[in-house]
């Protein structure tokens, strides 16, 4: 941690467990206008945006004939789903431990601004983090690194270290050049994360709470 004075936070996968109920909400839009495609497939591709998951499951022509349409369908579906979604363990003493480090909590979310306050106001003691970016912010969603270029901005941040759960969230720090620790609760495994330039990988906010938390 030397060397760092913030930490830009992911959100989906992350904070809270989210990451399978897009899932369902991408397949069940997806099929709602005659396009088939696998959850594993899916499941792949949580992290990016939406501007970007269309066309990286089902191709540049269905998002260019659909692509609003499906992102529509997907906000309704997950709608339905929110009573299913809960805090990650962890996660709340995760975001103390880090405060009691002095450290400025920032949050980079590929979502847009409504759901992630309402999935973040699931997490205890999400007041603070005082700066957060979301997909509607931006003009590219990760794996570019605009999240993390606004986060940065708005929380007045030199350096951050990144969490996150995803391969686009490590290869958004890389591009970078900011230092990514990775969480499995997400479903992508461990050696994917590492290859894409995790400097470690852990179980879920629990554990990384945990490790960082003072000794004695």
């Amino acid at each position: 941690m030397q060397g760092v004075d913030a930490v830009i936070l992911d959100l989906d996968g992350t904070l809270v467990d989210s990451v399978y109920p897009h899932v369902v909400a991408w397949r069940r839009a997806l099929l709602d206008v005659g396009v088939d495609v696998a959850a594993w497939q899916i499941h792949r591709a949580i992290g990016m945006g939406g501007d970007r998951l269309v066309t990286a499951v089902a191709g540049a022509s269905v998002e260019t004939a659909l692509g609003d349409q499906v992102r529509k369908l997907h906000d309704e579906h997950f709608e339905e789903l929110l009573d299913q979604v809960t805090a990650l363990d962890g996660a709340a003493e995760l975001l103390e431990v880090l405060r009691g480090r002095g450290l400025q909590l920032l949050l980079a979310s590929s979502g847009d601004a409504g759901t992630a306050d309402r999935l973040l106001d699931l997490v205890e003691g999400h007041s603070m983090i005082r700066v957060r970016v979301a997909g509607g912010d931006v003009e590219r969603s990760k794996p570019a690194t605009d999240l993390l270029d606004a986060a940065l901005e708005r929380g007045g941040a030199t350096r951050a270290l990144v969490v996150g759960d995803s391969v686009w969230d490590v290869e958004a720090a890389r591009a970078r050049d900011l230092p990514c620790v990775a969480l499995r609760t997400g479903g992508v495994p461990e050696a994917e994360l590492l290859e894409a330039g995790a400097l470690d990988v852990f179980d879920g906010p629990a554990e990384l709470a945990r490790r960082l938390a003072p000794s004695g």
